[in-house]
């Protein structure tokens, strides 16, 4: 077994769930397999998440946080207006193609415990960073629902950005764009093609 240190077992399963989601994918990623990639008892990661899903929320709770941790460094320095949106919309872009196991994880709502209070919090954080607003929520109750106080307009206006954002990401990491993108000799890859379709879209008020 590989050693860890006292109260790390915990992220250490995480860490191993991480690692086998994106070496084997979400077929090969078992209690089990967690177990033995973090070289502990096989009855590990029940004890500490209760089951599968009890893992895969908090390893996609994890995927939030730093989904909103990317988003406010791109945005950081930025005034509030389209500069700023669009840095948010590159840093979504950018954490899924970095990390494009764990973005379609998060995704993944039948998979996940949607009421696990890691979850609860951390979907809070990168919806109100989706959002322009970078602070720090300690709990589901330290602040209000991310998206309260929005009038139709506000409401339609975000739905409208992050479905866009969303899907360039999704397009861009299931490899979708590819052909388009090496049939226009103007764009290097698809990534490229992705930022000008950014640069092309006037991204709503409120992202």
């Amino acid at each position: 077994m590989r050693p860890y240190h006292h109260g790390s077992l915990p992220e250490a399963l995480l860490h191993a769930a991480e690692t086998v989601l994106q070496r084997d994918g979400m077929r090969g990623l078992t209690l089990r397999s967690i177990a033995r990639e973090a070289g502990v008892s096989h009855t590990a990661p029940q004890h500490h998440f209760g089951d599968t899903a009890g893992v895969l929320s908090d390893l996609a709770a994890i995927g939030h946080m730093r989904l909103a941790a990317e988003m406010a460094t791109h945005a950081r320095g930025k005034r509030p207006g389209k500069g700023k949106r669009k840095a948010i919309a590159r840093a979504y872009i950018d954490f899924a193609v970095v990390n494009p196991d764990l973005f379609r994880l998060m995704s993944r709502n039948e998979l996940l415990d949607s009421e696990r209070p890691s979850l609860v919090e951390a979907r809070s954080v990168s919806a109100r960073a989706l959002t322009g607003v970078f602070d720090v929520v300690t709990s589901p109750d330290a602040q209000p629902a991310p998206f309260t106080g929005l009038d139709a307009a506000q409401a339609v206006s975000i739905t409208a950005a992050w479905a866009y954002v969303h899907g360039l990401a999704t397009l861009l990491v299931d490899r979708r764009l590819d052909g388009l993108a090496r049939g226009v000799p103007a764009f290097a890859d698809a990534r490229a093609l992705v930022d000008k379709a950014i640069d092309a879209i006037e991204v709503a008020e409120g992202l």
